[in-house]
């Protein structure tokens, strides 16, 4: 089995391919993530029946099928994982197209602020430019105001579509944004 790939910059977090191990604690961050980032712009009701143990049951299940086209991602402090991202090929309504696209991305609360986040974003930006996609996509939700900003200060920006996410019956409006991807070089 290969070791999993690393990255740090001086002070910043330990990047690294996730591995089964990490699946409890990526659902511990993953849910927390929803419930303090999307409450009053999701349905409290969706945020109370998240799970960190079905969550971590998914994580796990996807982990093992072993798409190599989509790459988890985690941020260590200390040992410990504080941060998870999630890239692979882009979709358009579910089918696969030549851009990239950042899945998921989501902090420990208590680390917020303190550039974990934009870590692992780097480190996703990085290898899908090294990868040869042309464009990075992702989708936010509309009311995420901080997600937007932290996403328009790495240099995103909104591409015209928008679709809503439904949680209990409501839609929840999203808009997705593009990157234009350079080359990285050796």
């Amino acid at each position: 089995m290969n070791e999993p790939t690393t990255a740090s910059a001086p002070d910043g977090p330990r990047i690294r391919e996730m591995t089964l191990d990490d699946c409890e604690r990526v659902a511990e961050i993953r849910v927390g993530g929803w419930r303090s980032a999307y409450k009053g712009l999701i349905p409290q009701s969706y945020l109370d029946r998240l799970s960190v143990a079905e969550d971590a049951a998914r994580r796990r299940e996807r982990l093992g099928q072993g798409d190599a086209a989509v790459v988890n991602l985690v941020a260590e402090r200390a040992g410990r994982v504080v941060g998870w991202a999630c890239h692979g090929p882009g979709r358009d309504d579910e089918v696969r197209s030549g851009d990239a696209e950042l899945y998921a991305i989501y902090v420990d609360p208590d680390v917020l602020g303190q550039g974990v986040g934009q870590a692992l974003l780097r480190e996703s930006v990085d290898r899908c430019a090294a990868a040869g996609h042309e464009r990075m996509l992702l989708w936010v939700l509309k009311e995420n105001t901080a997600a937007r900003r932290f996403y328009e200060r790495a240099g995103f920006g909104p591409d015209g579509a928008e679709e809503p996410f439904e949680a209990d019956g409501v839609a929840v409006p999203e808009v997705r944004y593009a990157r234009v991807l350079t080359a990285v070089r050796p």
